[in-house]
């Protein structure tokens, strides 16, 4: 079975879909109804923009969505998923692909999502820590163990788990896991405590638009972060949604998972391959691969 998977916030980099916008006709009317839709051309940013422009919070998350979702809708009939998942923020990506939300619901949802994390940052100083070469139990444990929020919010792949909190207490986990034998505990260049309590504030300004939004059932079953599961109800599907803010991103089971329900074949969809290296991480045997398009297609 195919499975596409959407990348996250970290796959951004300068010229970013430039090339479909310069071979398809498609991609060229939705990157202008995105520019539209945002109110600022983030077209230039994403083709011409430094590397530091595109860091900025209002811009990453529509980039990345963006990148992922024209090249999907450009692929045409020959995108063809029978399971589909995204990390984080690609999540909103899987579900425009499959047909659950339209272009310009997830587009909206995706700025705004993006806004409200950026206001829950600067509320309190927090930060993210990638912990490499230790069991996830060791991990929970440790944190939990440590005064202040920090909480395991990205099980990526075997041994590659992040952790998300309040800065000081991220800091003194840091030091706790290197002491049980982590191969690194290292603090990650993000501007907060993503997928953690500390993400409450824009938890509830995301779930009042999640609700006004609407969904359809999805083509095909999407795994979703918060589960790790197979879902098609469109209800389930705005729920997990709105707890993904604050609970962890269950990669590593969710790539399981679709394993276990028959996918052998991963296409990533959008910027970068960080995905790919994951899902061979979880299972060397599965075949990955960047979704790729014709330009005669089109």
């Amino acid at each position: 079975m195919n499975a596409y998977i959407f990348p996250g916030q970290g796959a951004q980099f300068s010229g970013m879909g430039l090339d479909l916008y310069e071979n398809s006709k498609i991609a060229q009317e939705l990157f202008e109804q995105a520019n539209s839709i945002l109110g600022f051309h983030i077209t230039d940013i994403m083709f011409e923009g430094t590397a530091e422009d595109l860091k900025q919070t209002k811009v990453t998350q529509p980039a990345i969505f963006l990148h992922s979702v024209i090249l999907a809708k450009v692929l045409g009939d020959s995108f063809k998923p029978e399971l589909v998942a995204g990390h984080s923020l690609g999540e909103f990506s899987a579900l425009v692909a499959a047909g659950a939300l339209t272009f310009k619901d997830g587009l909206k949802l995706v700025s705004q999502r993006a806004l409200a994390m950026q206001k829950a940052c600067e509320i309190t100083p927090s930060t993210m820590a990638a912990v490499l070469g230790l069991e996830d139990s060791i991990v929970e444990d440790i944190c939990a163990s440590i005064d202040g929020v920090v909480v395991a919010a990205n099980y990526n792949c075997p041994g590659q788990l992040v952790i998300s909190g309040e800065t000081s207490a991220v800091e003194k986990a840091c030091e706790a896991l290197k002491e049980a034998g982590a191969r690194r505990a290292l603090l990650l260049p993000v501007g907060g405590a993503f997928h953690s309590p500390m993400m409450e504030p824009a938890r509830e300004e995301l779930a009042a638009a999640i609700e006004a939004t609407t969904f359809s059932k999805p083509n095909c079953p999407i795994y979703q972060n918060v589960t790790a599961t197979a879902v098609t109800d469109e209800n389930e599907i705005k729920a997990n949604l709105i707890l993904q803010l604050t609970a962890p991103v269950r990669w590593t089971q969710s790539v399981q998972q679709m394993i276990a329900d028959g996918a052998t074949h991963f296409t990533e969809v959008g910027p970068g391959k960080v995905l790919q290296g994951l899902v061979k991480k979880i299972d060397r045997t599965a075949e990955t691969a960047s979704a790729t398009f014709e330009t005669e297609q089109n």
